[in-house]
């Protein structure tokens, strides 16, 4: 079933998407020292960065929680009911605590914020009233604008939730930049699913036993070896054991005639295109698709011409690259 434009539903979903873009961009422009103050607290940390909040904000905070430690700043959610059962043992000097609520007068909170204020434990409050207890006891306090709720009648906490989360994801971000988190420590945290598989390496994925026969190699031996090994190809190298070409089905095509007669250096292809095993193996795929192959020797880094592994597009489709 297909609706209309102007159907009063999608009129709803629009008023309320541009109510929470509007929010977003009254955040943006309040953003201030305090927002820096925040961000260097957590920088000088030496423990974790706690964050708690009840209810909707408490979803919001999991989320961040799980920002900040995805991102290279150890954090972790801390249930505010739940702390005051015990768990206000997980919020230790060296801590931060980053505390959300949307009156910041949320009652589950008191003994968190005492609790940090008992063992000058630097608390970050964010909040919509600047003279609520929250953001009165912190010692950074972030106050949302004053945005009304997409709902339209206030009770709902939408417009406030966004802004919260936007601000979360911007503290993670800062401290990301500043520490110039990297793809590939983004990628010790994110070791599975598409993401991680984006981000892999080639020696994460290549054969580290290469094919390779020397150059005076008889065309009847270097078969053997390119069709025992199953990758299609096989790796020509010098006395010194430098990788100088490569032999493929089509080179074989190309020589067939006299084929036997000849050996691995008449009939490969020199100077071949490699990688190197720390490139992401997304580089390699765009690689082997533009140059329409199927396999990259890999050399050493130290030693561009020393083949120390292969990679076919094989392996990076069943590592779901590709």
């Amino acid at each position: 079933m297909t609706s209309s434009t102007t159907d009063p539903l999608i009129e709803t979903a629009r008023r309320v998407v541009r109510r929470e873009a509007d929010a977003l961009g009254m955040l943006a422009c309040s953003l201030d020292g305090n927002f820096v103050a925040a961000v260097e607290l957590i920088l000088a940390a030496k423990g974790r960065v706690i964050v708690s909040g009840m209810g909707k904000s408490g979803h919001i905070a999991r989320k961040i929680a799980a920002t900040f430690a995805s991102t290279g700043t150890p954090a972790q959610f801390v249930h505010p009911a739940e702390a005051s059962h015990g768990d206000l043992g997980m919020v230790m000097r060296g801590d931060v605590a980053l505390v959300l609520s949307n009156s910041g007068e949320t009652p589950e909170l008191a003994d968190i914020i005492a609790h940090t204020r008992r063992f000058d434990i630097p608390l970050i409050g964010i909040a919509s009233r600047p003279d609520s207890t929250l953001l009165r006891q912190s010692d950074v306090a972030l106050l949302l604008p004053p945005a009304p709720e997409a709902c339209g009648t206030g009770i709902v906490p939408t417009t406030s939730t966004t802004m919260t989360l936007a601000l979360g994801d911007a503290i993670a971000i800062a401290l990301m930049e500043h520490r110039k988190f990297t793809p590939e420590q983004f990628r010790v945290f994110h070791p599975g699913g598409k993401l991680g598989a984006r981000l892999a390496k080639v020696r994460d994925l290549m054969h580290d036993d290469p094919p390779t026969v020397a150059h005076d190699t008889p065309m009847g031996e270097a078969l053997i070896t390119m069709s025992g090994r199953g990758y299609g190809v096989v790796g020509v190298t010098d006395t010194d054991g430098h990788l100088q070409g490569i032999i493929t089905d089509g080179d074989l095509r190309r020589h067939l005639s006299g084929l036997m007669d000849l050996t691995a250096g008449d009939v490969m292809t020199a100077a071949p295109r490699t990688i190197h095993p720390d490139a992401l193996a997304e580089t390699a795929v765009r690689i082997m698709n533009d140059k329409k192959i199927t396999c990259l020797f890999v050399t050493d880094p130290q030693s561009s011409s020393t083949a120390v592994g292969l990679l076919h597009i094989h392996d990076c489709l069943r590592a779901g690259i590709a």
